[in-house]
């Protein structure tokens, strides 16, 4: 090999042919030491190669690599900058153990160098080193090194302090590495306009970190970001409209400023839409959250969203979202001209997706139903089969929204009815059938054509032929007996769907005790359905708008949905527009919260059910289905007295869950659906009374054999939840059988952060085999009886908390007064300390216990007219304020 050779222009051909060789995946590992050998060599191009080679087998050979250290703190100390940068770069990408500590004095050195080529390498390389010993780096002092470089005076070490510190509080999320203040924001403002469009984007991310102290420093950040608008890089536009939407939050919209700020923001969204596909795909994703925060942004630029014949599919249909999005009486006309139009493609999802639009404006503007109807209508006569299918759907909707106005074109739809092949649109015109009824004077041919394949039905027709059916029998009793009885039978005994069976099995008990009830039921008043069914819910869309410009915002969903092990992902949230302090995530205290691990970000688990009446398990049909069908299937008709018997069950508030302190019992829910666990459906709540926790189980068996010998367990969890008896199961559990049990909890167990902190995992194990599932337990079960602190504790320990682990929520439609607020809570064991009124609005001063001693305080402020209320929560742990907001939720609205 000639790499030995001295000659310099023979050792860099062989090194490129080393080189080359391990590019193309060869294991050339057995020449290290022979390359390390060229390292002593001033010729730049020759070192860069070795530095490559070095890089790729380091790990693979650490203790070789140790022979490579001389020259690296050697190269550290090169008249010649550009030298001393490569071997600091080389130094963070050789990721050996052994290694790191000899790197120390070198990075150091680099760190303060005179060269800011230099020290904005040694930047980046602090960042590598903390991901592979971060002990080390915070031992050796480097992060207060890396703060000290983002006051430095040349912009691209500064983006590259703010870039490495981002990354390692990344990793990090409790510790305050960014501690940013007033003069830190102007110091990285001012190198914002000098340094590189990479640099930029670092430092307009860290801005998005940022919770300015009030409104006027909220609009000189923003005047100074508003430049960045016009950048040609769309990563940079994108980073600046997400400082820009954040820092509105503050911004009071009365100020002339704001209107402003709104009219600048549209121009770079629209430059966007310029670029190609795949970067337009991105706009829009980010413009869809952008427009339901703010549609006003945008309300003028309604022609940049119309579709170009050669966009690709799935631009067109993010631009359809959009048009729907900004349609509004001013430009309705033109967006429905736009979509009649698209209507006749030949991309046939595209077209389905435009005449559901068409359906979408009507609901949405008033004003142009009628125009959108006769549009429709239009698309019907054409007869093309899967256009005919889509308007029927819409149409549906449309009566809906509004009834009796549009019911003349019944007429026209019923003459499709042969046509229509597709579930949903065999759904939607048996639905208009069964609705309209009286009005159609087939009404029972129809139905009755319908009825002859019902087995071959997908479920959605079979659930809604068996609706319109009934509806239809009690409009035409006479005509239609014999229709009911046999669409009755076909549901209950020949089918094996158990949703379609309860239907019918309701349905039956109704009509054949009490038909008045089941008119009043099946035919009521049908509540009118909203325009934007799929608008991304406020807490989750303020989230995602902190992430604008990131996969979140393509995804439409938080990092923690999609990010693996999720470490770091930080819970963003809009700043408040009054001027509470923000949530942050801190540490907990110590001893606040024991178990190892930090506590993960809150993940906003389902919303607790909600339920008017408070039930224990409600056995829809009395005595189960043996005592509905009796011994024999064949029985054709309930007897009135089964179905009183099961009225009383169905009303029966003692069973199950009595609730003696009056704390609120969630309604129970599926926990394990039998198609997963065997036949074993395992459904549930947990409750409190009396200062003893319970899970409430129903247990049923839907298998054809007996099952016996249960047993429970459960998982480590954050509060140390655990079963405190065994899982009683007296008898073995037969064949469509169900046992409730009544489980006592304590929490005494081990204890181990979860994500989210009130997940519960737990084992069930029977004859048959052992099944696993999870579940969120609502956190007031772990509110504590004892916890009315003094009033003179509270307001030491209110100030004794720091502010920023303030959190504030809002609880929305809720029209009880303060008095009947503070008894609903107190059944919980949420105490009220204080009551005062302010400037006309109540407010309440409230504390809470868990069961691991953490205290939590509450001001809950209620504005007479207004159903929302705001709610403010102190605690120590603020990772536990989210769940406690959700049970304060739950409790009120129940």
């Amino acid at each position: 090999l000639r790499i030995s050779f001295d000659k310099k222009e023979k050792k860099k051909e062989a090194v490129k042919k080393v080189i080359a060789s391990m590019t193309v995946g060869k294991d050339v590992s057995a020449l290290f030491p022979d390359v390390v050998n060229c390292m002593q060599t001033d010729n730049l191009e020759l070192k860069k190669l070795v530095y490559l080679y070095l890089m790729n087998y380091a790990k693979s050979q650490p203790d070789m690599a140790i022979m490579a250290v001389n020259t690296f703190v050697k190269d550290c100390e090169d008249p010649n900058p550009l030298i001393r940068a490569l071997a600091v770069r080389t130094m963070g990408c050789i990721r050996v153990d052994k290694i790191t500590e000899y790197l120390c004095e070198p990075l150091r050195k680099c760190l303060k160098d005179e060269d800011p080529y230099v020290r904005k390498t040694a930047a980046v390389c602090v960042a590598k080193l903390h991901d592979i010993n971060a002990q080390l780096v915070e031992d050796q002092g480097f992060l207060d090194t890396l703060k000290d470089l983002i006051s430095d005076s040349n912009p691209m070490v500064v983006a590259n302090a703010v870039a490495a510190l981002s990354e390692i509080a990344e990793s990090h999320p409790s510790s305050n590495l960014l501690d940013l203040n007033p003069q830190s924001i102007n110091k990285l403002l001012t190198a914002l306009n000098e340094c590189t469009e990479w640099g930029q984007i670092f430092i307009l991310d860290c801005l998005a970190n940022y919770m300015p102290k009030d409104d006027r420093e909220a609009q000189s950040i923003c005047e100074r970001v508003t430049p960045r608008l016009s950048h040609a890089n769309s990563a940079v536009v994108l980073s600046a409209v997400k400082v820009l939407m954040k820092f509105m939050e503050m911004l009071s919209k009365d100020l002339d400023y704001y209107g402003t700020l709104l009219k600048k923001l549209a121009p770079p969204l629209v430059t966007l839409l310029s670029a190609e596909p795949e970067l337009q795909y991105v706009a829009l994703r980010n413009i869809n959250l952008i427009v339901q925060k703010r549609p006003e942004i945008l309300k003028h630029e309604m022609k940049v969203f119309f579709v170009k014949y050669n966009d690709p599919i799935y631009v067109k249909l993010e631009k359809l979202d959009i048009m729907i999005r900004l349609a509004s009486q001013a430009n309705i006309a033109q967006v429905l001209a736009e979509l009649k139009e698209y209507a006749t493609e030949v991309d046939v999802d595209f077209v389905r997706k435009a005449v559901r639009a068409i359906g979408r404006c009507a609901i949405k503007v008033e004003q142009s139903a009628e125009r959108c109807v006769s549009t429709l209508l239009d698309l019907i006569q054409t007869k093309v089969n899967y256009v005919v299918q889509e308007a029927i759907v819409v149409i549906k909707d449309i009566f809906r929204k509004y009834p009796n106005k549009y019911e003349s074109v019944i007429a026209t739809l019923c003459e499709n009815l042969d046509s229509l092949d597709e579930p949903e649109a065999r759904a939607a015109m048996i639905w208009i059938v069964g609705e309209y009824a009286e009005r159609i004077d087939n009404a029972d041919e129809l139905l009755e054509s319908f009825l002859e394949g019902f087995h071959d039905e997908s479920t959605q027709v079979q659930l809604q032929l068996l609706t319109a059916i009934v509806k239809l029998f009690l409009k035409k009793p006479t005509e239609t007996q014999e229709l009911v009885q046999q669409v009755l039978s076909l549901a209950t005994q020949d089918s094996d769907n158990p949703d379609l069976r309860d239907r019918g099995y309701i349905y039956w008990r109704l009509l054949s005790t009490d038909p008045v009830a089941a008119k009043e039921v099946v035919l009521a008043e049908k509540p009118l359905i909203s325009e934007e069914t799929d608008l991304i819910e406020p807490t989750l869309l303020d989230e995602l708008i902190c992430y604008i410009g990131t996969l979140a915002s393509v995804y439409h969903k938080p990092p923690s949905a999609f990010v693996e092990g999720s470490r770091g992902v930080v819970h963003k949230s809009l700043p408040p527009r009054t001027g509470m302090s923000p949530w942050v995530l801190g540490h907990p205290e110590q001893g606040e919260c024991s178990g190892d691990g930090h506590l993960g970000p809150p993940v906003s688990g389902p919303p607790l059910a909600a339920s008017s009446v408070q039930m224990g398990a409600v056995d829809l049909l009395g005595g189960g289905l043996d005592s509905l069908v009796g011994s024999s299937p064949k029985t054709t008709q309930p007897s009135p007295l089964l179905f009183l018997v099961g009225l009383g069950d169905l009303f029966d508030l003692t069973g199950g869950v009595g609730t003696l302190s009056g704390s609120y019992v969630a309604p129970k829910t599926v926990w394990l659906p039998a198609m997963k666990a065997k036949g074993l459906e395992i459904s549930g709540t947990f409750s409190r009374q009396v200062g003893s926790i319970s899970m409430d189980l129903v247990l049923t068996n839907k298998a054809l054999q007996v099952m016996s010998d249960f047993a429970i367990q459960f998982n480590r969890n954050s509060f140390g939840l655990a079963p405190a008896a065994p899982l009683q199961v007296h008898a073995p559990l037969a064949p469509n059988q169900s046992v409730e049990i009544s489980l006592p909890l304590n929490t005494v167990g081990s204890v181990m952060k979860m994500d989210p902190l009130n997940n519960l995992q737990v084992a069930v194990k029977n004859n048959i085999d052992v099944f696993y599932f999870s579940t969120l337990y609502p956190l007031h079960i772990l509110f504590v009886e004892d916890g009315k602190m003094e009033r003179q504790m509270f307001l030491a320990t209110w100030k004794d908390i720091p502010n920023e682990n303030e959190a504030q929520f809002q609880i929305k439609d809720c029209s009880l007064n303060a008095d009947a607020v503070s008894s609903k809570l107190q059944g919980s064991n949420i105490f009220t300390i204080a009551k005062r009124n302010v400037e006309g609005q109540d407010m309440l001063y409230q504390s809470l216990k868990l069961t691991n001693g953490i205290w939590v305080l509450a001001e809950l402020r209620i504005q007479p007219s207004n159903p929302s209320f705001t709610l403010s929560l102190k605690c120590r742990a603020p990772e536990v304020s989210q769940y406690v907001y959700q049970a304060y939720d739950a409790i009120l609205k129940n």
